[in-house]
């Protein structure tokens, strides 16, 4: 499971093109983002998906969802991003692991479905518009916030993939009927708005791993805090790309995996004896 901005590239993607279409700078956007948000009391996520759309239809250029496709083309990525999953897929395949990718994102959906990774993740969650009988985007529809996010993690564990789908995700269910336990999940997230899911994970037996970009030393201090917090159990630079410190991690946990559920097995096969 990742995040995606600062995670999978290096900066949030609505700085690539859309925000330069506005004639303003990156620090400008969201320092207005910010203050609208502490002015009105408003979460800061529904705070930029507003902010979009109201200045957009400001300048007479409303937003329809193919638009946003579009703005996906231009994000880029972090070094090995686009071989990464093929080849954690074929890795998995030689250790008996099906390995299956999920973004959760505060990011936009519709932004992330334009990048020439969409196709890798079995599905996406992430923020949302909806739009009205011309195509225009007019409303948040689907919110996805630092604490919320945790409920896809869920969705994922249970196998409970359809956003609309509350009733099977409250249900109960045994552990042992679960689709992916927590003990096979690795979350991939790049600072303090990923703690939560973070936490979640590791908590719950699974593991968590800190990003940082290149060059940047708060971010990495951001990421030894993580660790040093128990809330992530690895850092590691954003690098994709194939034998640097991120893979080497990654490849690890599938070996660990491998062999845990080959004892698990052993152990269901032992007679255990009485005490």
């Amino acid at each position: 499971m990742y995040d995606f901005d600062k995670t999978l590239s290096p900066k949030d993607m609505q700085e690539f093109s859309f925000i330069p279409s506005l004639g303003i700078e990156p620090a400008q956007f969201w320092s207005e983002v910010t203050a609208l948000a502490e002015s009105q009391k408003m979460d800061g996520i529904l705070t930029y998906m507003y902010m979009m759309i109201n200045k957009a239809n400001l300048m007479g250029q409303p937003i329809r969802r193919n638009d946003f496709v579009a703005l996906g083309k231009n994000v880029k990525l972090y070094p090995g991003v686009e071989k990464w999953f093929g080849r954690m897929n074929e890795y998995g395949r030689l250790h008996n692991i099906e390995v299956e990718h999920f973004i959760i994102s505060s990011g936009l959906t519709e932004i992330i479905e334009g990048t020439a990774i969409a196709k890798e993740f079995k599905k996406i969650y992430a923020c949302k518009y909806c739009y009205n009988a011309s195509g225009v985007a007019v409303w948040p529809a689907t919110v996805v916030n630092y604490t919320t996010k945790t409920q896809y993690i869920f969705r994922i564990n249970k196998g409970v993939l359809d956003e609309n789908n509350d009733n099977d995700l409250n249900r109960y269910t045994p552990d042992q009927l679960r689709d992916i336990p927590f003990t096979n999940m690795i979350y991939i997230g790049d600072g303090l708005t990923d703690v939560p899911c973070m936490k979640l994970v590791t908590v719950n037996g699974g593991k968590s791993i800190a990003v940082f970009g290149k060059g940047s030393d708060k971010k990495k201090a951001t990421a030894q805090q993580l660790v040093a917090d128990h809330r992530a159990d690895f850092i590691a630079p954003a690098d994709y790309s194939e034998n640097r410190e991120l893979d080497k991690i990654v490849k690890s946990i599938i070996d660990y995996t491998e062999a845990r559920i080959q004892m698990e097995k052993l152990m269901k096969k032992t007679p255990q004896k009485e005490r």
